[in-house]
C-alpha cells in the first residue's frame, strides 16, 4: 500500500507544545518561557567538539534552536534566540567556546565554563548566532501549523537548519576573505582554514564538518518533540495527581 505523507494546512495556526504543557496567557508566562529556552541553549552551547580544520566547533546550540522553535512557536522562539544573542553580547559568556579557547581538548562538556562573550559582528561564528533567530522562527512557524505533530517534523527541522547556514556561511566567508586575524592568535581565518579559495575555505570551515553533527541533532530534536507531545497528552488525559 502506498504511504501518504500528510501536509498540514498552512493557513491554520494551532497551539504549540509550550501552550499545551503550560496553558494560560500573559507576558510574564511568555517571558519565563523565552528566558528558560535562552538559558537552555546557553547550556547546550557548552557542549562543544573542536575540529582542527575550522575555527567553529560543533556544539549543541542547533539542538536548542530547533527545540526552542518547535516548543514556543515563531515569535516566542525567535525572541528566545534574540535574548540568547543579547545575553552573550552584553551579560555573560553565553556563546560556545571557540577552538582557540579549547586548546588541545577535543571535547568540552559544560564545565569548566569556557563560553565566549562579545559582539556578534566580531565573531566568525556570529552569523550562525544571528541565524539561530531565523531558524527558530522557521521551525516555530511550521510548528504553529501542525508540522510538529506529523511526519513532516523532520522536514521542518531541515528547513530551519538550512536557514541558519543562509546567514552563517556568508558571514564566515567575509572573515575569511577579509584576512581578519583570529583573536589571541597571529593567524588569519584565511590561513587557518584549509582550501584553495574563499568559497572552498568557507564550505570546508563552515558546512562540511557539521553535516554529521547536524544530522544527529536533527534526529534528536525530531525524536524529542513527539515524545514530549505524548507525555503532555497522557498527562492531560490522566489529569494532575491530587
Amino acid at each position: 500500500m502506498e504511504q501518504v505523507v500528510r501536509i498540514p494546512n498552512q493557513n491554520v495556526q494551532v497551539k504549540v507544545l509550550a501552550d499545551m504543557a503550560f496553558p494560560g496567557t500573559g507576558l510574564l508566562r511568555d517571558f519565563i518561557l523565552i528566558l528558560s529556552f535562552a538559558l537552555f541553549t546557553t547550556l547546550l552551547a557548552q557542549i562543544a567538539i573542536r575540529i582542527p580544520t575550522t575555527t567553529v566547533p560543533i556544539t549543541g546550540q542547533t539542538l536548542g534552536v530547533l527545540l526552542t522553535g518547535a516548543s514556543l512557536g515563531a515569535r516566542r522562539g525567535s525572541a528566545s534566540m534574540l535574548l540568547y544573542m543579547l545575553l552573550g553580547m552584553f551579560v555573560f559568556n553565553a556563546f560556545a567556546p571557540p577552538g582557540s579557547l579549547m586548546g588541545d581538548k577535543t571535547l568540552h562538556f559544560i564545565l569548566p565554563w569556557s563560553g565566549t562573550q562579545g559582539f556578534v559582528w566580531d565573531l566568525s561564528s556570529g552569523g550562525y548566532i544571528v541565524g539561530f533567530i531565523l531558524g527558530s522562527y522557521v521551525v516555530g512557524f511550521l510548528a504553529e501549523r501542525g508540522w510538529d505533530r506529523h511526519s513532516t517534523l523532520p522536514i521542518a527541522m531541515v528547513i530551519a537548519n538550512l536557514s541558519i547556514y543562509v546567514i552563517g556561511l556568508p558571514w564566515l566567508g567575509y572573515f575569511i576573505a577579509s584576512g581578519t586575524l583570529i583573536p589571541g592568535l597571529e593567524l588569519s581565518y584565511y590561513d587557518a582554514i584549509s582550501g584553495t579559495n574563499v568559497l572552498d575555505k568557507t564550505l570546508k570551515g563552515g558546512l562540511y564538518p557539521f553535516i554529521g553533527g547536524d544530522a544527529l541533532k536533527l534526529l534528536l530534536a525530531s525524536s524529542a518533540v513527539p515524545i514530549a507531545w505524548l507525555g503532555v497528552k497522557k498527562f492531560k488525559e490522566k489529569g494532575p495527581s491530587s
